[in-house]
């Protein structure tokens, strides 16, 4: 039952997306005067520091409908790390990697005015501070749920209890 109304979800957003006319290329236009982020710019703390603010970012921000398109553009386009058949804008699950990503996506575009180009970077970039050996995609499926990030893992599913 879960799953069906995560593949709901993910029809719903993908149909509001092309409904409103958003295309990747009106996303991806970098702002007039914004310096393009790159994985290389990004800087991040300790990882457990880091990924406790930034899901603090996920609780506490709430994005516009104008910011959610930018969210959806940036994050749609590539694979959740711990299920790959699942988008990083949706995952299979709120798992602890996905809430701080999705938190730090919060913190980027509605403190920082980030577009979906600078937002995807960020996102490939924490991606890769977080585990450098990178991510198998079936996590998930291999119980990886609990293992930390730097592991293949999602560092937990309870945000109280997050796994390092």
């Amino acid at each position: 039952m879960k799953r069906t109304k995560l593949i709901f979800l993910l029809i719903v957003t993908t149909l509001l997306v092309v409904a409103m006319g958003v295309t990747a290329a009106q996303q991806q236009k970098p702002a007039k005067g914004t310096a393009k982020a790159t994985a290389a710019s990004s800087t991040f703390e300790a990882v457990e520091p880091q990924t406790r603010k930034f899901i603090e970012y996920y609780k506490t921000i709430r994005l516009t409908p104008e910011q959610e398109k930018i969210k959806t553009a940036a994050l749609s386009p590539l694979k959740a790390v711990c299920c790959k058949d699942f988008s990083a804008l949706t995952c299979c699950c709120p798992c602890n990697f996905s809430k701080s990503l999705w938190g730090m996506t919060h913190y980027l575009i509605a403190q920082k005015g980030y577009n979906a180009v600078q937002v995807q970077e960020a996102a490939k970039a924490w991606i890769a501070y977080v585990n450098p050996d990178g991510f198998s995609g079936d996590s998930c499926n291999t119980g990886g749920c609990n293992r930390p990030f730097a592991q293949n893992g999602c560092g937990g599913m309870d945000d109280r209890a997050l796994v390092f």
